[in-house]
């Protein structure tokens, strides 16, 4: 499968920065599982045990542990969680260069924070994959060099006032419902409609709280690229369980540079509108999503596309530490095959995909183990951008078993 887009690039990667790599991994197992040893060790007992932090952002069902609080002297108190999880996955229909089988390290990650005073910080660091339904697995060496490098996020954040406040650096994207890594959301796997998102972006965004309402806006990179042009907003009103957001970024510049985590979806824009309801044992999550790359010769896009699409997320909670996400999506790019002209957003202009995702969740302490279910179903594609040895098949099943611990 060759695409522009995002899945164009996900199982290529340098082969000379492999063993680095598979070092940096290594290392970085070593401080996560070391690190909360010697925390807890010299760590004086607390009087209460501190409350789960907001950031990273989990979607659920998956809950967080308590964070480590250590006092670090002229910088205050830090706090320290993290994530440890492999994965194991079968893939069908899978396309030359891919597996069938494989094993990962999902998230080998720590978290630095510091959430109180104007002055504060957030540092991610660690090994990941980022699984991703109907695109070749990529191995986690190859996904942090070809990505984000093993500190995919990190930001200072300036609180200035009660309501306000200003984060500089590597930050999540505003768009779309999902997180990037396994952990922080429903699903093990990210969605078709992520493949069109950015995840990670550089750059400086101000948040208000006004009431119910939120909004922020951020001045970035877009996907990634080190080409400061994007401009990013949201608009969220919050009122009890429910929740209505308004998103939209989109390049003020335009860019031939491409990488894995810089695809042609770069130059273009982004809309989104999203709705959730999050009570007691259920979290109902509907979305609408539309991104649209223009035409400009001069970086190589004769004809421009878009894709417009759905998805609904839903989880509900059994207790005893039980719970069933499922997902639902669809998605749709405009073109036709016929025409060479177009720029490829998915499995080839005018293509269009489907896909549902059910995954059993169970969660005790810090320990969890779930794993997805997936199917996704492809029409009117461009032969030779979809599944199987030829590219040419239109369905993909898939399945995978997550398991590991969030301390």
């Amino acid at each position: 499968m060759q695409s522009t887009g995002r899945e164009g690039f996900l199982w290529s990667a340098r082969s000379d920065h492999v063993c680095l790599r598979i070092i940096e991994v290594k290392t970085v197992l070593f401080v996560l599982l070391i690190t909360p040893i010697v925390l807890a060790q010299n760590e004086p007992a607390q009087p209460s045990a501190p409350t789960p932090l907001s950031t990273p952002a989990i979607t659920g069902p998956l809950t967080a542990g308590s964070p480590i609080t250590v006092d670090a002297g002229p910088f205050g108190k830090i706090a320290v969680n993290g994530v440890v999880d492999g994965l194991g996955l079968w893939t069908g229909n899978y396309i030359p260069g891919d597996s069938g089988t494989q094993a990962a390290l999902a998230n080998g990650q720590i978290f630095l924070q510091k959430t109180e005073g104007w002055f504060q910080f957030y540092v991610q660091a660690g090994g990941y994959d980022i699984p991703s339904l109907g695109v070749p697995f990529l191995a986690t060496d190859k996904t942090m060099s070809n990505f984000y490098g093993p500190v995919p996020v990190a930001f200072l954040k300036l609180a200035p006032g009660k309501n306000t406040n200003i984060e500089v650096g590597a930050l999540p994207t505003m768009m779309g419902a999902e997180y990037t890594f396994t952990f922080e959301n429903m699903n093990v796997e990210r969605g078709l409609l992520w493949n069109q998102e950015n995840s990670v972006t550089r750059g400086i965004q101000v948040n208000r709280m006004m009431g119910k309402v939120t909004a922020s806006v951020g001045w970035n990179d877009g996907y990634y690229s080190n080409r400061y042009s994007w401009l990013s907003g949201s608009l969220t009103y919050a009122d009890g369980p429910h929740s209505l957001a308004f998103v939209g970024m989109g390049s003020l510049g335009q860019t031939k540079f491409q990488t894995a985590a810089t695809p042609a979806q770069n130059n273009g824009s982004m809309y989104a509108v999203l709705y959730t309801f999050n009570k007691g044992s259920w979290i109902i999550q509907p979305y609408y999503q539309y991104g649209s790359v223009p035409a400009n010769q001069k970086i190589g896009v004769v004809k421009g596309n878009s894709t417009q699409s759905g998805a609904i997320l839903v989880n509900h909670t059994f207790g005893h530490g039980f719970s069933l996400p499922v997902r639902w999506e669809y998605i749709a790019s405009t073109g036709a095959a016929t025409d060479p002209d177009v720029v490829n957003l998915m499995y080839g202009p005018g293509s269009r995909a489907t896909s549902i995702t059910v995954t059993p969740t169970f969660q005790y302490g810090r320990f969890f183990v779930r794993g997805d279910i997936s199917y996704v179903h492809l029409s009117d594609i461009t032969p030779g951008l979809a599944f199987g040895q030829s590219g040419t098949l239109k369905n993909q099943p898939r399945a995978i078993a997550e398991f590991g611990f969030l301390f």
